[in-house]
């Protein structure tokens, strides 16, 4: 008996960006997250499988779709499905933070082509910086969801010799506090906000922005030098090393990062800090259609942790049969 090929297809994050601007101010509830303009944009996600090589059947395509979220408000706009797909879903993975586009189709005839586009309205705000920082502080207490921001990531090796050592030298002038305590600094008391901000002057200071391929935080320290993700990597490993929660938030084209402090309240804030371009700590004045926010993700349908939730499409092929050609779909109109 001749076992159906399988076959698997996966890529990496889209390109392209434009976006028109529309001036809108939100209302704000939450003080410290306080939120500009809205961005209002058009973004079409999909992917268009051909068998190209023989029938194909059992075919399951995943595209990343941009992420509802606190300064993002997502709707589909448009749809356009061909009738090979039988099924057009959507799923948030178990670690939140990520949203795919599932399309399945049960048989695609040799030569034939299946796609499903969907155009999404996205409405972005930017983020303004917030008025008071003087009450937050590191959380002393993160429950189970915090810590998954607080341990290794691909590409970010926290608790690393290197970057325990660039984390001494980054307070090496402050005296040894507990998180949530002020410590006195040369010029002066230092609370939570103004220690991570020292955190994001060393690595923009010592890490010039170059465009380059992959590598972790430790490399990028190393080299001195880095693109948008490295240098989220380098920052966000040194925060989870002095136990401040951060993670990356991937949006078009274009990646950056987040951390995480709690107000006298107890309550939880995330904060972004601009990786590339104009200096921007504690807000966003840029804004980007929001893919991902998170460095640690588990597919279903791979073997290993992912730091990006990549395109991927899984089919098995009739005897005789070979790879299929994809093409994945992420513009922005």
């Amino acid at each position: 008996m001749i076992r159906p090929a399988v076959f698997t297809v996966c890529a990496a994050l889209g390109a392209g960006v434009g976006i028109s601007a529309v001036a809108q101010i939100k209302s704000d509830i939450d003080p410290y997250r306080r939120h500009g303009s809205t961005q209002v944009s058009e973004y079409r996600v999909g992917a268009s499988i051909t068998a190209t090589q023989g029938a194909i059947r059992n075919v399951v395509a995943m595209v990343a779709v941009p992420l509802e979220c606190d300064e993002q408000a997502v709707q589909v706009a448009a749809e356009d499905v061909t009738s090979h797909c039988k099924e057009v879903q959507y799923r948030l993975l178990r670690e939140g933070g990520a949203r795919q586009l599932l399309i399945s189709i049960p048989y695609l005839p040799a030569g034939e082509e299946a796609h499903a586009l969907i155009t999404f309205e996205v409405r972005t705000s930017t983020i303004l910086p917030p008025a008071d920082t003087s009450d937050l502080r590191i959380p002393v207490k993160p429950d189970r969801a915090l810590k998954r921001y607080l341990g290794r990531s691909p590409y970010i090796e926290t608790n690393h010799g290197k970057i325990k050592k660039v984390a001494r030298a980054i307070f090496a002038e402050l005296a040894p506090e507990l998180p949530g305590q002020v410590a006195e600094s040369p010029a002066g008391p230092m609370n939570d906000w103004q220690r991570v901000e020292a955190i994001y002057e060393y690595v923009l200071s010592h890490v010039e922005y170059v465009e380059g391929d992959d590598k972790g935080a430790v490399q990028t320290l190393q080299d001195g030098m880095g693109d948008c993700q490295n240098i989220s990597a380098l920052f966000i490993a040194i925060c989870r090393t002095n136990k401040i929660p951060a993670r990356i938030v991937w949006v078009h084209e274009h990646s950056y990062a987040e951390f995480c402090l709690q107000d006298g309240e107890g309550r939880l804030h995330w904060f972004p800090v601009e990786s590339a371009g104009t200096r921007a700590f504690g807000a966003m004045p840029l804004a980007r259609t929001i893919l991902q926010k998170g460095d640690n993700f588990k597919v279903p349908e791979r073997r290993k942790a992912l730091r990006y939730a990549s395109n991927l499409m899984v089919a098995e092929g009739l005897p005789g049969s070979g790879k299929p050609s994809v093409r994945y779909i992420q513009d922005q109109l």
